[in-house]
């Protein structure tokens, strides 16, 4: 079911981050179990621990395009209550253009590994898949943060700002609010 506030694209961009991601998460777990399954029959399988390795590595990249894109992302809260109100107003351009740098400068660098893997006909050692297959990712979740980044700001910017200065602290007000009456200083 589509959330209230999100658009098609943004339905779309959640089947493509969420669901890949899944499913690499489930690839992990089936591959895990054959992998420890064939130890214990005494017959283990060499292809195991490189797709598990693989498979991860995808899993990371799209978990990071899909945070993005429901602002479930590390962000310093502590720090910009504390700051001064032009540097609170302006948090959400500066997370936005920083998070656009960094995802462009990590698109350009996952193309740049992919071609690389496309000219040198790079293979993987027992998989035999070809290494520009599983280093795609980097660039796609590139992509794809970038399309969740552009998605958050239209639909969750609230999520995304800090527009009191205490909202970046809520556990601290609470735990003030609870101490008795003689604790609190004047």
């Amino acid at each position: 079911m589509m959330h209230k506030s999100t658009s098609f694209f943004g339905w779309i961009l959640k089947l493509a981050t969420d669901a890949m991601a899944g499913v690499a998460v489930t690839g992990v777990l089936i591959v895990v179990l054959i992998q420890v399954s064939s130890r214990v029959l005494g017959m283990p399988v060499s292809w195991t621990e490189e797709a598990t390795r693989y498979l991860f590595v995808w899993m990371i990249f799209l978990g990071l395009a899909a945070g993005f894109r429901t602002v479930e992302t590390a962000r310093v809260t502590v720090l910009l209550a504390v700051m001064p109100g032009i540097i609170r107003r302006l948090s959400v351009p500066i997370y936005v253009v920083s998070c656009l740098l960094f995802f462009a400068l990590m698109g350009w660098t996952g193309y740049n590994l992919v071609r690389q893997q496309l000219v040198m006909n790079e293979t993987a050692a027992t998989l035999g898949v070809p290494m520009w297959v599983i280093g795609t990712v980097m660039p796609a979740s590139a992509l794809l943060a970038v399309l969740a980044i552009l998605e958050s700001l239209r639909y969750r910017r609230d999520l995304i700002a800090l527009a009191d200065p205490a909202q970046g602290m809520p556990e601290l007000i609470l735990a003030e609010e609870a101490k008795p009456a003689a604790e609190k200083e004047p």
